[in-house]
């Protein structure tokens, strides 16, 4: 019988004007060989809101700094159970959209878990994740990435889109 962590988090689908999305290379510790990409984001604090704990760990993981009001509603929420670093997860987590212009990541903020787990990262097409062999998470990125750009096309500017809710995966990135 598995016994699973519980875990909240918030996930950030950061998006640049060419509507490519970034995404960071990494692997388990307990199992080096998993190697996959992954979205900005990670744990939240407790009593900390989801929209809040994207916002901090955007600003961690890649210098960008929000106001939490600028993310809006999430554009998913799933479930999802996976192992990291020998423990097994239930995590719940909100996914956001933030499109920016550009960016230039700065990952001074990382914790010691990211910096040792977390070997790069780039920023992605669709088409390119379509056709890439690499693993990532959510496995589903490229519809997820479609569905969320065609909505957000018709408002640009606004940093959120309130696209789709309530899937359900395997997998994911802890960090």
């Amino acid at each position: 019988m598995r016994v699973y962590t519980p875990r909240r988090a918030a996930r950030v689908l950061l998006v640049d004007a060419d509507d490519r999305v970034l995404l960071f290379a990494g692997f388990d510790p307990a199992r080096p060989e998993h190697r996959y990409w992954f979205t900005p984001g990670g744990g939240l604090r407790p009593g900390e809101s989801p929209a809040v704990g994207a916002v901090r760990e955007l600003a961690e993981e890649t210098g960008l700094r929000l106001d939490p009001a600028a993310l809006g509603e999430p554009v998913r929420r799933e479930t999802v159970e996976f192992p990291f670093d020998g423990v097994w997860y239930r995590q719940e987590q909100d996914f956001f959209l933030v499109r920016v212009p550009g960016w230039e990541v700065d990952t001074a903020g990382f914790d010691d878990v990211e910096r040792a787990s977390v070997t790069g990262h780039r920023w992605w097409s669709v088409p390119e994740l379509g056709a890439s062999p690499d693993r990532y998470y959510p496995a589903d990125l490229p519809g997820l990435l479609t569905e969320v750009l065609a909505g957000a096309a018709g408002d640009p500017g606004d940093g959120a889109d309130g696209g789709p809710a309530g899937a359900a995966s395997d997998g994911g990135a802890a960090c």
